[in-house]
């Protein structure tokens, strides 16, 4: 859903002023005193000039590195205090940029989200993001942008796995990997007819409109091809270390965080056969690159001087370990790009490193939904779906008494698929994943749910941006959480006055991959040993894929907060026996569970068939491409009980399993619940979407729907 109004827009928007504000007072103070200690200076040099034009990068009118005579000791920002350049008066209003990222992995995508982010939050021009992505990172991002429906944004996907064979060749001991070397092939990669392109890494920040960056093309001669920052540390000069032999460069060389591309020029200059050649003649003295691709960049960029346009370094303002940075910047407002390139990330240390968690921080938990905006004076085509959806919100009619379930219904949230590191579960001919939806006030039930379910789990999580922030410092700093590799996180971003309940429990349906799947709830703990039960059952029964069978496991529930967890069906019995433990909802909501016939489970020994009964809502383990809930179902009431009625239409069978159970902790009430027990008009809502429903099903099995029907008209209420 688009938002209507911009005061949240606005109010964000004024954060972060006072954030960079904020930046120019804790930044300020200390580079006056370096200027006033060297005489007015800026990095020590004699010769500079004194800062004249702060907020404007300035460069050279050659764009030419000085040679490496210049560098002696602190980095020679002379080519930022040349002639003021107005940027932005030199790109044609409303002009496409080209935004190219490489990006593999759960870790990166993340990263691309924030970066993202800071893009759109100050751009003005529409973008068009070549993503050059491995298959997670391609499933995470596209179904990411297919939900956030950002105007004036195109984004285009090329297949990693493409172009690795053009570089796995090369001995690489970065971090990154072989995904660190793709940025070499992009002239062949992206498409023949486009000719510039920006190219970034996916740990950088931007903190200004990334098209005063798109205006340095402009300033490129003839022969000028890549426009890159200058590397901000002593790496490329061999000092750091005895024996230390980098890469060969020009003096300190450059840094590939952000790059300039006249992919134009690159082709029709022998780009390939350049780097290529350059490469395999340096490997022949030195064993592997060091920093990927830049190492290769840097090699080639000292044979050929004429190809590089100097950047001005606060587009690229590097915060590794022995980074030269804080000679680049003076104030908050001269930042234009921040790039964590240290392997440490956020703990690298810098002497204002907490101004740029700050703001990294605040894209990190900056509400996407307020991204969502047009771009002021440039008419770009709208989303798919977006134009449809704005239209049916303006139709609706505020004072109706079923507004916000209407309103609901046409919100489109945000989704960010396997948000942590997910590792596929082993092939198995009969394996079941728990599949469960939750919000931020029952994150406390993930390690206890943990320790019963050893399984694949695929859970949905409704949470802010912010939010998103915490359950992730809650995972990482939970020694439960953080070692379980077969839990798959996706996230919906919560958008709308209703809890999605049943949109988030097809998020997480939709991304099981085992051949069923056990719908649960997070605030249920199965038997401890539940699992290797169930696949025992499936097996057993010799249920396939294809037959129509819901294996129904018995739910209790317990009043107590804590519980001596029975180990088998006897000690549950017992418990149940003592009062202990009870059957679930018996006393406000029977009609839900009666027909699992708990009197006949006391005794079973082997699986038995269970009618389908008006209100029934137990919880069952289907295969995985059973029927989707329905997603009209929000907030409290009905949302299971729907579902189980489409599994009965579709002449699914019901089987008890003898051995099974599931029971019920207890927790506060939810804030839907709670308004559904009091507010007249809620119940009246879900009633009518409940006759909704009916009307659709008999529309859609004919004759056989009238048993559901009349099941609708017998006396007991909509619940």
């Amino acid at each position: 859903m688009l938002p209507r109004g911009r005061p949240r827009a606005l109010g964000a928007a004024a954060l972060l002023l006072l954030l960079l504000l904020l930046g120019f007072y804790q930044l300020g103070p200390d580079l006056d005193c370096e200027r006033s200690a060297r005489g007015g200076r800026v990095g020590g040099r004699a010769g500079t000039r004194a800062l004249t034009c702060p907020l404007m990068p300035r460069v050279p009118p050659d764009g030419r590195l000085r040679g490496p005579a210049v560098l002696d000791g602190a980095l020679p920002w002379d080519h930022n205090r040349s002639a003021c350049v107005p940027l932005r008066s030199l790109l044609p209003k409303c002009e496409l940029l080209h935004v190219a990222i490489v990006c593999a992995g759960y870790n990166s995508s993340r990263d691309v989200v924030t970066l993202v982010k800071s893009l759109l939050f100050y751009r003005r021009n529409p973008l068009h993001l070549h993503l050059v992505t491995d298959a997670v990172a391609r499933n995470i991002l596209e179904t990411l942008f297919h939900t956030w429906m950002v105007p004036a944004i195109r984004v285009s996907f090329y297949n990693a796995d493409e172009f690795q064979s053009q570089v796995s060749w090369i001995p690489n001991t970065h971090y990154s990997g072989l995904y660190g070397l793709l940025k070499l092939v992009l002239p062949g990669a992206l498409p023949s007819d486009l000719a510039r392109v920006i190219v970034l890494d996916t740990d950088v920040t931007f903190a200004s409109d990334i098209a005063e960056l798109w205006a340095f093309f402009a300033h490129f001669s003839d022969k000028q091809m890549i426009g890159l920052v200058e590397n901000q540390s002593d790496w490329y000069l061999g000092n750091l270390w005895k024996n230390h032999r980098p890469w060969p460069a020009l003096g300190r060389g450059f840094n590939t965080g952000v790059i300039l591309l006249r992919l134009d020029r690159l082709r029709q200059a022998g780009w390939e056969q350049m780097w290529k050649a350059t490469a395999r003649r340096v490997l022949l003295t030195l064993s592997a690159t060091s920093l990927a691709d830049q190492d290769i960049f840097n090699a080639v960029l000292k044979d050929h001087p004429g190809l590089v346009l100097l950047l001005p370094c606060t587009w690229n303002v590097q915060l590794s370990d022995h980074t030269l940075a804080e000679h680049c910047y003076s104030e908050a407002s001269d930042l234009k790009v921040i790039h964590w390139n240290s392997p440490k990330k956020f703990r690298v240390k810098n002497k204002h490193v907490e101004f740029f968690r700050n703001l990294h921080l605040t894209f990190l938990e900056y509400d996407g939904n307020l991204l969502r905006r047009e771009l002021f004076g440039c008419p770009s085509q709208p989303p798919p779906q977006a134009e449809q959806l704005q239209l049916a919100l303006a139709q609706l009619d505020e004072d109706a008494a079923c507004f916000e379930f209407q309103q609901q219904r046409l919100t489109v949230a945000r989704v960010h698929l396997t948000f942590l590191p997910f590792e596929l579960p082993p092939p198995r001919r009969h394996d079941i994943t728990l599949v469960a939806q939750l919000s931020m006030d029952r994150l406390q039930m993930l390690e206890v749910l943990c320790s019963h379910w050893p399984g694949p789990m695929s859970l949905a999580l409704y949470l802010t941006d912010a939010e998103a922030q915490q359950f992730l410092r809650f995972v990482e700093g939970s020694p439960v959480l953080s070692v379980r590799r077969n839990v798959a996180y996706h996230l919906v971003y919560r958008e709308g006055p209703l809890y999605p309940v049943n949109h988030l429990r097809n998020v997480a349906l939709a991304q099981a991959l085992t051949s069923h799947v056990f719908l649960s709830d997070i605030d249920f703990l199965p038997a401890y040993s539940l699992y290797d039960y169930l696949r025992a059952s499936l097996e057993q029964l010799e249920l396939g894929s294809r037959r129509k069978a819901a294996l129904v496991v018995p739910a209790f529930e317990s009043l107590h907060y804590r519980l001596r967890f029975p180990a088998s069906k006897a000690e549950l019995l017992a418990l149940l026996d003592a009062g202990a433990l009870f059957t679930f909802r018996y006393d406000v909501w029977p009609q839900g569970h009666a027909p699992t016939d708990y009197a006949r489970w006391r005794e079973a020994q082997a699986p038995y068939p269970v009618q389908w009964a008006a209100d029934y809502e137990p919880y069952v383990v289907l295969p995985r491409d059973c029927p989707r809930y329905d997603a009209r179902f929000v907030g409290f009431g009905w949302n299971k009980v729907a579902h189980i009625l489409e599994l009965d239409a579709q002449e699914y069978e019901f089987l008890v399993l003898p051995e099974a159970f599931t029971i019920h902790m207890p927790h506060a009430p939810s804030l839907d619940i709670s308004r559904f027990r009091s507010n007249p008009a809620y119940r009246d809502c879900l009633r009518a979407l409940k006759e909704e429903f009916h009307q659709d099903l008999s529309r859609r099995y004919g004759a056989s729907a009238l048993k559901y029907l009349t099941a609708l008209k017998q006396p007991g209420g909509v619940l």
